[in-house]
């Protein structure tokens, strides 16, 4: 029993921190079809933040705080620049944005090498966040826990805004079909500038919570993008219930594998699991419903 409720939770754990760092993804990748492979660095560029926050402000419980919303900042202004200076070119080229995307993932790596050296530099959590909770006779870390709240929260959050804002209603409408949002009066080129803000600080907020995991260096980002985009591509794209799903789905299994086996080896198997699974549905678990008529 105890070996059940430890994986089913290292296994909700493991989920939840990939929904992070996929969900800003299913929203970009969902609605402009632009492969961000620099979407890892916005990752990186939140959990430096929380380093420069804690440096600034020294107590660790309100570094914490104050990081979340500043890197929600940092990693959407760093999505912004990015969209306005060289996506915004390549829409519906999609190796073209893979390639010059994964050009500047390199430079941001080498950037923060220079800024911050090579070495990892930790960030410790506050004092609340230490030891475990105790539930019905289980120990569980409290750190996770809160991880696992947020990533409940973020998706909350963003089901909501999608839903009830104008601002949701307009990125449906644009995904739904771009060229009939234009003609109803709806600024595609503004939606798409607030989705990749929204989805870049999203990264960055992810990158926050990595920080509670253990030490961060400028490769943090390449550790998590490939899961990242495996959890958009399984969920189904622009499929936010989608990459929820999946995110738990995928976590759970590679913990299971890796109590039996080694992490190499469930990286291996888990990565033969997704491939065999999109032979057999290539959409994803969920399809967009578009209304164009191609």
């Amino acid at each position: 029993m105890d070996v059940l409720v430890t994986q089913v939770f290292n296994g909700l754990s493991g989920g939840s921190i990939l929904l992070l760092a996929a969900l800003g993804l299913a929203l970009t990748f969902g609605q402009m079809g632009v492969i961000n492979m620099a979407h890892g660095e916005f990752i990186m560029a939140g959990a430096y933040t929380a380093f420069v926050m804690q440096q600034v402000l020294g107590a660790a419980g309100l570094s914490l705080l104050v990081s979340l919303p500043m890197a929600f900042l940092v990693g959407g202004l760093l999505g912004v620049l990015l969209e306005a200076t060289l996506l915004r070119r390549m829409y519906h080229r999609p190796l073209d944005t893979l390639l010059v995307t994964w050009g500047v993932s390199l430079i941001l790596q080498q950037l923060a090498r220079d800024v911050f050296g090579t070495a990892g530099v930790d960030v410790p959590a506050p004092g609340w966040l230490s030891g475990p909770v105790e539930v019905l006779g289980f120990s569980f870390p409290r750190s996770r826990l809160f991880i696992l709240a947020l990533a409940i929260a973020a998706v909350v959050a963003l089901s909501l805004a999608l839903r009830l804002t104008p601002l949701g209603r307009r990125i449906r409408a644009t995904v739904q079909n771009r060229q009939l949002a234009e003609s109803s009066g709806i600024s595609t080129r503004r939606t798409d500038v607030l989705t990749f803000f929204i989805g870049s600080g999203l990264a960055g907020v992810a990158g926050v919570v990595l920080t509670l995991m253990g030490s961060i260096s400028s490769n943090l980002g390449t550790s998590y993008i490939v899961d990242a985009f495996l959890v958009v591509i399984v969920g189904g794209i622009g499929q936010i219930k989608g990459a929820v799903i999946a995110a738990f789905v995928l976590g759970t299994v590679q913990s299971w594998v890796e109590y039996s086996t080694t992490a190499s080896i469930a990286k291996v198997i888990l990565l033969a699991l997704v491939v065999a699974f999109l032979q057999a549905r290539p959409q994803g678990i969920f399809q967009v419903r578009t209304r164009s008529l191609a």
